[in-house]
């Protein structure tokens, strides 16, 4: 279990630090309430940006997008608003993005899925 954990954390790290490189602003990372938890929410410079973070060893059991369902793009987009409504930020636009890890030698290969919902 600490070894997936372990993976997971890595993951969003290098998340982080590929979404800065972009030249967002990392406003909040694995916010939780009642309903449940967003792994990074972010500022592109026009708006505010949950990003959901899929992180894999390798492709052997799939694509991590793919753990992307319809039921799972509604709860994002319903704590997206949780969150926005917590931070005072309700009426600004917002999206959800998912950005697909997978285990490449001492790194990740990003693939970064935009406007899920």
């Amino acid at each position: 279990m600490n070894a997936h954990i372990n993976l997971g954390r890595r993951g969003e790290d290098a998340a982080v630090d590929y979404l800065v490189g972009l030249g967002w602003t990392i406003i909040d990372r694995n916010w939780r309430c009642r309903e449940g938890e967003l792994d990074i929410v972010a500022h592109d410079g026009r708006r505010h940006i949950v990003c959901e973070v899929k992180t894999r060893r390798s492709a052997r059991f799939g694509d991590p997008l793919e753990a992307i369902t319809t039921d799972k793009a509604a709860r994002l987009r319903r704590l997206a608003w949780r969150w926005a409504a917590a931070h005072g930020v309700g009426g600004a636009p917002m999206r959800v993005d998912v950005l697909g890890l997978i285990g490449d030698g001492d790194g990740f290969s990003i693939d970064h899925l935009r406007e899920v919902c």
